[in-house]
């Protein structure tokens, strides 16, 4: 089970990017999987999460309104929309899976971790 994030990078105040999570290994929609974010200083996050049930979505407050979660699964990948993005949405964000298919952005529920990728809003 592998997976590899990508899509950060330097954005400003009010900004958009698009972070992927490709799977390899497994087929991704027999999970559910989360995103994760980690500033510095701070504890790791929850952020979002997509089930493998029936692709019901969950989202953190801080984020609600402005981040969707999606999965493609012809290619095996799940993405994250970030709109309106803020400088406290500076981080390491991090996807990870869970095979039961649980509905939760609590980090301990998850059992695979990609590496992460930086998002950094700043003007």
């Amino acid at each position: 089970v592998q997976l590899q994030a990508s899509g950060g990078g330097l954005v400003q105040p009010g900004g958009s990017l698009r972070l992927s999570c490709a799977a390899s290994g497994f087929t991704l929609d027999d999970y559910s999987i989360g995103w994760f974010r980690q500033a510095p200083g701070k504890e790791r996050e929850g952020v979002s999460c997509i089930t493998s049930s029936d692709g019901s979505t969950y989202y953190a407050d801080s984020v609600k309104g402005r981040f969707t979660i999606s999965r493609d699964n012809a290619k095996n990948t799940v993405y994250l929309q970030m709109n309106s993005l803020k400088p406290e949405d500076t981080a390491v964000y991090y996807c990870a899976a869970n095979p039961m298919g649980i509905a939760s952005i609590e980090p301990y529920e998850y059992d695979y971790w990609g590496q992460g990728t930086q998002v950094t809003v700043s003007s």
